[in-house]
């Protein structure tokens, strides 16, 4: 009896990995581990993929952090990117960090995770007052949209434009 729960169990488990679609492309989502390293993943097919990319099929969401997505930039080209001013200690920015970890984001959304606390020069230069503020911005940097208060990939892409 034992011994076949232990099976099921195996069994469940062999079948859920091989959905989630572990493999990627993308060397830097396999590069040193950190917390929002990690969270870089995508949604189930049919959430979100009509938005990001112009041309062809979307990318895939990611969450990556400031220099992450420096690294990265030229290859997150033709997605929606958004801001995400996160403070450690704010309840309602775990919220969303944990959701988006455990979610990941709709087909051509990039959320760039910026340090509340210590980006002060980017704080000012997009008006941010409190922590959870996003800011989605263009290829050049400039605000198309700013707010508050989403939690998940689906809630912050359905206020980007």
């Amino acid at each position: 009896m034992r011994s076949t729960a232990i099976l099921a169990i195996a069994a469940a488990t062999a079948l859920g990995l091989s959905a989630c679609g572990s493999t990627s492309a993308d060397p830097a989502a396999t590069s040193a581990p950190s917390a929002v390293a990690s969270a870089t993943s995508t949604t189930p097919a049919d959430a979100g993929s009509t938005a990001g990319a112009s041309a062809g099929a979307s990318a895939p969401g990611a969450y990556l952090t400031q220099a992450e997505y420096q690294a990265q930039r030229s290859a997150r080209e033709g997605t929606k990117v958004v801001y995400f001013f996160h403070a450690d200690w704010c309840p309602s920015c775990r919220a969303t960090d944990a959701a988006v970890s455990a979610d990941g984001l709709p087909d051509g959304l990039t959320l760039v995770k910026v340090d509340y606390d210590t980006e002060i020069d980017l704080r000012k230069e997009y008006g941010i007052t409190q922590q959870h503020t996003f800011v989605q911005v263009d290829p050049e940097g400039h605000e198309l949209a700013k707010w508050t208060g989403s939690i998940s990939g689906a809630d912050i892409e359905a206020q980007t434009v």
